[in-house]
């Protein structure tokens, strides 16, 4: 596992150097299903380099891709499940906050992850049972209260059925928390979590490329990652997802009670 996950990021960090050196003059947009979804041609160029090069990696394991136009999470005992630019409007926009996501799936249960930040040259990592690194070197979630704690706040944009449930939630944590942000990127703001650098994080509709790698590391670095209002996070489908280290947990917990 660990010889795959070591090959895997160094191909991320060279899907990386796409995402850094983009030709923004000849960015192709398109848009898919719900308002502001976007695709760009970089979505498309990195998960095609993806998708070869974790072929040549671990030729057993099946591919599943957000760009991909059918996704079959149960073609293999193994399944490396990919977002190749999480935070597409992030790089649209040149905001320099998005990431390479890989996780490396068995039997429906993240096994090993990476979320690579380009801009920052932040690689997190994780493998079941052993541990949560950033850039080598082990991490753990804060020891902070929801009190002193930042909850970063997923907005589900594409739903708007969401928008007032995602903000009214925001309320109610704020309420109680130290300050909000949102910054446009679930991979990105789990792997905060697992840092220590925030405490809670939450949105109302992810789809599985954009938690299964980040999810892993935040329980690898001692937090918890559940469904809003409780339940195991999906992973053939859209799910709500809370992540929180473990001094927030419980009244964060009760906080989200019924409010799936």
């Amino acid at each position: 596992m660990e010889k795959i996950l070591d090959q895997a990021t160094d191909l991320m960090r060279r899907c990386g150097q796409i995402i850094l050196t983009a030709d923004r003059g000849h960015t192709l947009i398109d848009e898919k299903e719900g308002r502001g979804n976007f695709v760009t041609s970089y979505d498309r160029k990195v998960q095609a380099v993806l998708k070869e090069g974790l072929h040549e990696i671990f030729p057993e394991a099946a591919f599943v891709g957000e760009e991909d136009a059918i996704r079959d999470y149960h073609a293999a005992e193994y399944s490396f499940v990919v977002d190749p630019i999480d935070g597409t409007t992030n790089f649209i926009r040149d905001m320099h906050h998005s990431a390479v996501s890989v996780a490396l799936m068995r039997d429906g249960q993240s096994v090993a992850g990476a979320v690579f930040d380009p801009y920052t040259d932040e690689m997190y990592t994780a493998i079941r049972g052993k541990g949560a690194c950033l850039n080598g070197a082990a991490i753990h979630v804060s020891p902070w209260p929801l009190e002193e704690g930042i909850i970063l706040v997923g907005t589900a944009p594409y739903n708007a059925s969401l928008h007032t449930k995602s903000m009214d939630l925001a309320s109610r944590l704020l309420d109680i928390g130290l300050d909000i942000r949102r910054r446009g990127s679930a991979a990105l703001d789990l792997c905060t979590i697992a840092a220590g650098r925030a405490e809670v994080f939450f949105e109302y509709s992810l789809a599985p490329w954009d938690h299964a790698a980040g999810g892993l590391i935040v329980t690898e670095a001692g937090g918890f990652v559940t469904r809003i209002g409780g339940g195991e996070p999906l992973y053939d489908g859209n799910c709500s997802i809370l992540a929180v280290n473990g001094a927030a947990k419980e009244e964060v917990w009760r906080i989200c009670e019924g409010r799936a």
